[in-house]
C-alpha cells in the first residue's frame, strides 16, 4: 500500500477525527474507505450505464403518437431546398414546406444545371 500525503481543512480534519472516533477507526481507514465509495459511485469515461437507463424512455410516451413516425416527420422537418430528397420527403410530408421551399430548389436547381451539375460557390 503507498502512503500519500494529503492537504485538507481544519474542519474536515475534524470531521475525519469524530467519524473515526465513532466508528471505532483510524483516519487512514476512514480516508480509506471513503475512496472505496467515491470510486464504486464515479462513472469512468468508457461507462455507458446512462444508456441503458434511456433506452425505451419514450415508449409510454401519448402525446406524439407512434413514435417511429413522429422521429421520422421530425428529421423530414430539417430537409432544405438543396438537399437531394427534397422532393421525395416533399412528397411524403407536402405540409411542411410552402411556396419559398420551391422558389428556393429551383434557384438551387437552375445554379447546379448553370454549372454542369455540380454546385459551385459564385465568385466574388
Amino acid at each position: 500500500m503507498t502512503r500519500i500525503l494529503a492537504d485538507l481543512p481544519d474542519e474536515d480534519i475534524k470531521w475525519l477525527d469524530s467519524q473515526a472516533a465513532e466508528q471505532g477507526k483510524s483516519r487512514a481507514s476512514v480516508l480509506r474507505e471513503a475512496v472505496t465509495s467515491y470510486k464504486a459511485q464515479s462513472k469512468g469515461p468508457n461507462d455507458k450505464d446512462w444508456l441503458d437507463q434511456a433506452f425505451g424512455i419514450w415508449k409510454d410516451r401519448t402525446d406524439i403518437g407512434n413514435a417511429v413516425e413522429w422521429q421520422r416527420r421530425e428529421r423530414a422537418s430539417w430537409t432544405r431546398p438543396w438537399d437531394d430528397d427534397y422532393e421525395e420527403v416533399k412528397a411524403e410530408f407536402p405540409d411542411l414546406f410552402d411556396a419559398e421551399d420551391d422558389r428556393q430548389r429551383q434557384i438551387y436547381l437552375n445554379m447546379v444545371a448553370r454549372n454542369g451539375g455540380q454546385w459551385t460557390v459564385p465568385d466574388k
